[in-house]
């Protein structure tokens, strides 16, 4: 089946007294791997289940390619859902639990038929499905397993099952709900690859939601990240990196987690903090309070920087990550990434100046907005 684009329009949902959803609107292309991520009550996981038809939303529309599907029943979508529990029948071989769904489509409609003629529709159809099965179980690397139960299998083959089951069914778009969280991180980075691998073989529309940003980065087309209800921002992985739209975002994209500095906007529109004037400067007509972002890979030693105290060095193969404290405001912490051969004199209680590459950093509002900024004529502090 061709991939289906879908399209959600105002969607608002609430439980009781808590608007859950605050009029979601977002359009996915055919083909696409969409990410929605967030923290935990974002309102991804439901956002999900109404594209799915498990929820009904108070407000909006969805449809899928030129469809209404907003009241259709979910056996009506043709949409095929991974669940983090992977949901398998464990009395049932995997090759009972992948034909599952065809058989519960098929064969009931070839019920409906007269006898003699339901006879041979279900002969049919059994060959069809057992067809499909096999397919859907090369595709995943599974045949091998075809005839074991579930609990003779491991979690990473468990959840290749509760895919195939959902490859079966052509769907016009897979929907997964947090699918690798239950593996442990070997094996969720593997089924990262598998996954993109598998999206990239069928051409199909996926839509996957994660708490887990390394998750949404490395496999996604686009991400929408959420946050009490909406969205953030919507983008390529590069995109919300580099250009995060809002705090909320910057906070969650990036590992380590973006260093975040208090700083002020003169009067000049300058960027100042600690008695010192960077070489940046705010586009807008705008002054005060302000947060400044910098990334991690952006730090760097110099002779002149702003003075701190390293309180943890951590390596990590190629990298080293050192954390620091500001002189000037111990509440602020700032994580340095490094090459783990750098000759950098650092050691834990000692002293640093840090700079940071002006052109690189992210400025905030006290609205939580990105401003944009341009920088004067040197590059780093």
């Amino acid at each position: 089946m061709q991939p289906q684009s879908l399209e959600l329009s105002g969607i608002g949902k609430g439980f009781g007294a808590d608007d859950v959803l605050k009029g979601i609107d977002l359009s996915i292309r055919p083909g696409e791997f969409l990410s929605l991520v967030g923290m935990s009550g974002c309102g991804k996981s439901t956002l999900l289940r109404i594209i799915a038809g498990l929820e009904t939303p108070d407000r909006g529309s969805v449809s899928i390619g030129s469809s209404d599907v907003t009241d259709a029943d979910p056996s009506d979508r043709n949409l095929a859902m991974v669940f983090q529990s992977y949901a398998l029948y464990p009395h049932m071989t995997v090759r009972q639990n992948i034909a599952t769904p065809l058989r519960m489509r098929r064969l009931s409609l070839a019920g409906r038929l007269p006898l003699i003629g339901r006879i041979a529709a279900r002969a049919d159809i059994l060959r069809e499905i057992d067809a499909a099965v096999t397919d859907a179980a090369d595709v995943l690397q599974i045949s091998h397993l075809l005839d074991r139960k579930p609990a003779q299998l491991s979690g990473g083959q468990r959840q290749r099952v509760a895919l195939a089951r959902a490859l079966v069914r052509s769907p016009a778009a897979f929907l997964m709900d947090e699918p690798l969280s239950n593996l442990d991180a070997k094996l969720r980075a593997h089924m990262r690859e598998e996954l993109t691998g598998l999206h990239r073989r069928l051409g199909a529309t996926f839509i996957y939601v994660t708490h887990d940003q390394i998750e949404a980065m490395t496999m996604s087309d686009r991400i929408a990240l959420m946050s009490e209800g909406r969205i953030e921002q919507l983008g390529t992985p590069d995109e919300l990196y580099q250009r995060p739209a809002t705090l909320t975002v910057a906070r969650f994209i990036g590992t380590p987690s973006i260093n975040l500095m208090p700083v002020e906007i003169t009067s000049a529109g300058r960027i100042a903090a600690f008695g010192r004037e960077f070489g940046i400067e705010v586009s807008t007509n705008t002054t005060g309070p302000a947060t400044l972002g910098i990334r991690a890979e952006d730090l760097h030693p110099v002779r002149n920087g702003l003075p701190a105290r390293i309180s943890r060095i951590e390596t990590y193969g190629a990298d080293r990550f050192v954390t620091c404290h500001l002189i000037d405001d111990q509440s602020v912490k700032i994580v340095m990434r490094q090459h783990a051969g750098d000759s950098a004199d650092t050691a834990i209680d000692g002293m640093i100046n840090l700079g940071f590459t002006e052109s690189r950093t992210h400025l905030f509002g006290v609205d939580g907005k990105r401003l944009d900024i341009s920088v004067r004529e040197r590059e780093a502090v």
